[in-house]
Order: C-alpha cells, then structure tokens, then sequence
C-alpha cells in the first residue's frame, strides 16, 4: 500500500508519461504537479516505487517510466475509487448519437464501436448478445429459385441472421408461405433450446410441408449457431496504430490478427460478463500473450438474457481516467437504449 506522498509522485508521473511518451524527472514532477516538495525528496519517493517494482529506469541518468504494477497501483488508488462518467457535453452527444440510429442492432453495434474509439483513439471491441439466449419474433422464407429460398430470423434484441437454403425438389411459393406462417407462430418467443424440442416435434412429423418446415428450421438453428461465433465488431485500428508503441508492423501484428480471430477476442473479453464494474486488465494482467503489451478497458451492457461486452484496447501508457469513463458512460447509455 503506498503512502499518500508516494500515491501522489506515482500518480503524477503516470500522468505525464501518458501526455509525453518521455521518461519523466523529477524535475519535470515538482515543476508541473505541485507536489509540495522539493525535487531531491521527489528523486528519493521515485527511487523508492522503482525498488517496489512500481517504475523503473530504460537507462541511467534518463527519468522514470510506469511499469505494469505501477499502472496497477494507479487504475486502483487514482482512477477507479473517483471514475464517474464523461463530462456532461460528451455524455450529452452519446445520448443524441443514439438518438438518430435505427434499432437494427448491427447498426448499434457498429455504431457503438465507432464512437468508443472516436472518444479513447484506442481499438474498440464490442461484443453482441448471444443468440442462443434471444426469442426468435419472426422467420421469414423468402424464394430465390424453385429450389432455393432465403430464411431470415428476427430476435427480439433486434439481430438478423440469414442464410440460403437448397431444397431437394422444387418448392412452391404457396408452401413456403404456409412453413413461414407455421414456423413463425411456433417459434415465435423461442430461444434456442426451444427451437431444438421443435425441430424434433416436425421431425416426427408426414407430409410435404413438413420436410420443407424441417429443412427450414435446420438453418434456422445453423445460422443462429453462426452468427453467434461471429458477434465481435471492433473499430478504430488507425486510430491503434497511430501511437508510438505500435509502430513497428512486426510487433503489432499478432495484435492485429487477435483482433481479426473474433473467437480468439470472445474468449478473451466475453468473462467480463461475470463482473459488474468496469474490469481494467493491464499488460501481463491479460489472458493472450497478444495483449501482453496492451491494456483492456472493458464491462458489461445490458441484462442478463440481453447484454454483451463493450471495450476499448490500447497501450498499457492508457488515459485510463478517459477510458474508464467512456466505456462505463457507453455501456450505460447502450443499456438504456436497448432497454427502451
């Protein structure tokens, strides 16, 4: 547990390492953070969070730089106990921003993920409610050949999940209107687990139109369990790269292939869900060796039977009083509109 003056030195070194990128003195502590104390008392506090593994020196003579531990110690003593959300006009521009997107949730999603990087100009990550736990509220069969057609499904979180069938013989658009309505009234409030209990009711089943109800139902349930491994929309990897941390290609492109595996990201992120707060991961903090060299800002939004994870990634040299407040403001005002 650091003392108050060494809280104090650590917190304002923290603070100027993340506007400069530059070792910080403490010179440079005393001059601009009005400690109340002299330099040389600044060198012996800073001396100190280096024996303790809080900071450490690239080389001699040079200042001091936050090590993952002193990030740590920052996020819990500094940040965490006086986060709040963004100022009121940034929170005030959210609420509008979602104001004016339509409820198709990939649009809220997208959209969501744009702003949280435009407000951090870090990578954001957003992670959709799973379908197996939405209520199917309508599926649509759609013709596109005699022996082809186009089934839609509509959650009640707002997702669609398409996907083209084949069918065996040719089907009529008369049948495939009578499956749509059938399909539909059976369906209608189901998650997947009830979906599975009716496609083994229609499998039991004679007839025409229940060959072409199974046939449809069984892409129903694929393209759920599809578009369920493929809910991660990330945003704002210019914005990643334009920080000095990330400017050799060949250092950051395992991140950017972490950031491309959306599996990979699901299980890195998708825990988050068990906390309520605000979960800050800080170098060796993360699970992946890819994000050994980053920070992950991240919570929950939403409720239990309709929520996912938003979050931001960035170098551990985070804003992370901004980035806290903005995922937390975010998740808050998402929760709000999807509740609505």
């Amino acid at each position: 547990m650091l003392n108050e003056r060494r809280r104090s030195v650590l917190s304002a070194l923290v603070d100027e390492y993340v506007a400069s990128v530059q070792p910080v003195g403490s010179k440079v502590l005393v001059q601009r953070y009005g400690l109340g104390c002299s330099p040389a008392t600044v060198r012996s506090e800073l001396a100190a969070l280096e024996e303790t593994g809080y900071v450490y020196q690239p080389h001699v003579s040079a200042g001091r730089i936050p090590t993952d531990s002193g990030y740590r110690a920052y996020v819990d003593d500094v940040v965490t106990p006086a986060a709040s959300g963004l100022p009121g006009g940034d929170a005030e521009r959210i609420r509008r921003r979602y104001a004016v997107v339509e409820r198709e949730l990939g649009e809220v999603l997208h959209e969501t993920s744009a702003m949280l990087s435009r407000l951090t100009s870090y990578v954001a990550v957003v992670v959709a409610p799973t379908f197996r736990r939405a209520r199917i509220r309508r599926v649509t069969l759609v013709q596109l050949a005699p022996r082809r057609a186009l089934v839609v499904v509509v959650t009640d979180s707002g997702q669609v999940a398409d996907r083209a069938i084949e069918f065996d013989a040719d089907v009529t658009a008369d049948e495939l209107m009578r499956v749509e309505d059938y399909l539909s009234q059976t369906l209608d409030g189901a998650v997947e687990a009830v979906a599975q209990s009716a496609r083994t009711r229609i499998a039991a089943m004679s007839g025409r139109e229940s060959v072409i109800a199974l046939r449809a139902l069984n892409e129903v349930l694929d393209c759920l369990a599809e578009a369920d491994a493929d809910r991660v929309v990330t945003g704002g990897v210019p914005a990643l790269l334009a920080h000095p941390e990330f400017s050799d290609p060949a250092a950051v492109r395992p991140l950017l292939a972490l950031l491309e595996d959306g599996i990979s990201m699901l299980t890195v992120i998708s825990d988050v869900m068990r906390t309520p707060e605000v979960e800050v991961r800080i170098g060796h903090e993360n699970p992946s060796a890819e994000l050994g060299h980053t920070s992950v800002v991240a919570a929950r939004y939403g409720n239990e039977d309709l929520g996912g994870v938003i979050g931001v990634i960035g170098p551990t040299r985070m804003d992370y009083r901004r980035a806290v407040a903005a995922v937390r403001t975010v998740s808050d005002t998402l929760s709000d509109v999807l509740g609505s």
